[in-house]
């Protein structure tokens, strides 16, 4: 969960994928669930929404559980983590799909998704720069990008790229303390860009 850069690292590949999918399925599973209340109910009626760094999908299943009229795409570096969120994913599969691909190169076509979230892995992101024009490429007008991290993450990258480059501004960004809910208390953070 804390490794660096754009690329899965044992962490997030063979057994690592195992475990981490069993961590966010029991011990983080509060977590995912109130996450998924929070953009639930910030989420407009039959929209579709992107979760960038998927892992094994737990976000998006509770999401599932939740607004049964959403369309859910995630998206992970890690083909092991796909994997894992393919079979998570499973009871959902008329309405969810896992892909695997890169934040900064999103396999997607233009303005496909209406809402963009992120939890817990923007500190990972090697380039947050980068991934803010691929974040504007695939959101709908009027969409949002909703990202949750700790307090460490990139978030004044994220802010200051989208701002110079004159994207994903159509209001002005929103960041504030979140409650993660994780065990031995880590502060999060989140930021909602507009498009």
């Amino acid at each position: 969960m804390f490794g660096h850069g754009n690329s899965p690292d044992g962490a997030f590949t063979g057994h690592g994928t195992g475990f981490y999918d069993v961590m966010a399925r029991f011990v983080l599973r509060r977590v995912y669930r109130r996450l998924a209340r929070d953009i639930a109910a910030e989420a407009p009626q039959g929209v579709t929404i992107l979760d960038v760094g998927t892992g094994p999908g737990v976000l998006l299943v509770e999401l599932a559980r939740q607004r049964p009229d959403l369309k859910l795409k995630g998206v992970d570096l890690s083909a092991d983590m796909i994997a894992a969120a393919r079979r998570n994913l499973a009871p959902f599969a008329d309405r969810a799909e896992a892909i695997t691909g890169d934040v900064t190169d999103l396999p997607l076509p233009d303005a496909s998704v209406d809402v963009i979230v992120s939890s817990f892995s923007l500190h990972h992101w090697a380039d947050p720069e980068a991934a803010v024009p691929e974040l504007a490429r695939v959101l709908r007008p009027g969409g949002r990008v909703i990202v949750y991290d700790f307090t460490r993450g990139p978030f004044d990258k994220l802010i200051d790229t989208a701002r110079a480059q004159s994207v994903l501004h159509a209001q002005s960004p929103q960041r504030g303390p979140i409650r993660t809910g994780i065990p031995f208390g880590h502060q999060g953070v989140k930021l909602v860009l507009s498009a």
